[in-house]
């Protein structure tokens, strides 16, 4: 934002010890022009306060499905990794083809794109329950998910688990375990929208008939009603921060408060429907507000979604505390993220490192 001052106001501000944006917090700087004050977003301006963190993971969110905008916005926040697990895209995929072709863009042009504003990206991959119960697409998918699974930035199997949770998913839930422990990838879990009680607790249960370490596996999708057993069982508790479903980031910090932070994990879970991008800074802010402490907070909103899924080698903390350069210029098969007459945003190969520390 840039905001005309008036003069009698130019003086108290610059006696001001720090001056933040009022409406997102950004860092202003107080500049002359021509007799009139201007206020500038200053050039490592964040949109949160200190007190929330400096870097925040996201570790479930579907990019596919959202807009340049968003990424923009997200690095504003102190995104630094998301990480992008396969799921429905809203409608049924009716044969293979589909899949690869889903697979290979979230793999390839999506992992670019988000580097092109600053984030690293990451995947997990999988048949989710939902297409797992069309059996031919399911056996095909499955054929193919070695293929997949071993390319360098996946740092997991998921979404697995249940939708129905139909003797289908079943079987192919269990292949997907197997192929976890033989790829020795961590794996994230899905529990279903109805019925979740049951349901997560029958994937624990065949998590465990299959010798699964529950420190590998993050259940998602939490709420107050699987939580406690997720967490006794020694799982990651993964918590999507959904407008109107699922979990609000209000209702996180008081299971929180209640848990510890210890293996709980703030996901978006943003992707084609009603869904906030920015849900994991939003709710490092809030817990802020809420008076939790900065270890805490840094443990739901970053330290722990490292810990799970760096198990996998794929994913490390200096693949953005030393990151490869920003340069717009750059093309992925001949396309760029920008059209006709736009300026490429080209920086060096470090940023500053105290504007990345969490305090």
């Amino acid at each position: 934002m840039t905001q005309q001052s008036g003069s009698g106001d130019a003086s108290a501000l610059l006696a001001a010890d720090a001056l933040a944006c009022p409406c997102c917090r950004s860092s202003l700087t107080l500049k002359k022009t021509n007799g009139s004050a201007l206020l500038e977003v200053s050039e490592d301006g964040h949109s949160v306060p200190a007190a929330a963190g400096r870097m925040f993971i996201d570790p479930h969110a579907h990019m596919i499905s959202r807009t340049t905008d968003d990424y923009e916005t997200m690095a504003r926040a102190g995104v630094v990794a998301v990480i992008e697990p396969s799921f429905w895209l809203g409608q049924p995929r009716t044969n293979l083809g589909a899949y690869v072709d889903y697979l290979s863009a979230i793999l390839g042009f999506e992992k670019f794109r988000a580097g092109q504003f600053g984030i690293r990206h990451y995947c997990c991959i999988g048949l989710n329950p939902k297409e797992a119960n069309n059996e031919g697409l399911a056996e095909a998918v499955l054929d193919a998910l070695p293929h997949f699974a071993v390319k360098e930035s996946v740092v997991a199997l998921g979404e697995l688990g249940y939708d129905e949770q139909t003797p289908q998913e079943d079987k192919c839930l269990r292949l997907q375990i197997e192929l976890a422990k033989e790829l020795e990838l961590p794996i994230m879990i899905h529990t279903p929208h109805r019925d979740k009680h049951r349901g997560t607790l029958r994937t624990m249960d065949v998590l465990e008939e299959h010798g699964f370490q529950p420190a590998r596996c993050v259940i998602d999708h939490n709420t107050e009603e699987t939580v406690g057993e997720v967490l006794e069982r020694g799982y990651f508790a993964g918590f999507s921060i959904y407008p109107h479903t699922k979990m609000g980031n209000e209702r996180l910090a008081e299971i929180v408060r209640h848990y510890g932070p210890e293996r709980i994990i703030a996901n978006s879970a943003c992707d084609w429907g009603v869904s906030d991008p920015l849900a994991v800074p939003k709710t490092a802010v809030l817990m802020a507000e809420r008076r939790l402490e900065s270890e805490a907070i840094r443990k739901v909103t970053y330290d722990n979604a490292l810990a799970v899924y760096g198990l996998s080698g794929a994913m490390k903390e200096t693949d953005w505390t030393d990151p490869a350069e920003i340069d717009q210029r750059t093309l992925f098969q001949g396309n760029s993220v920008l059209r006709g007459g736009q300026a490429p945003r080209i920086e060096g190969p470090r940023r500053s490192m105290q504007s990345l520390r969490i305090s």
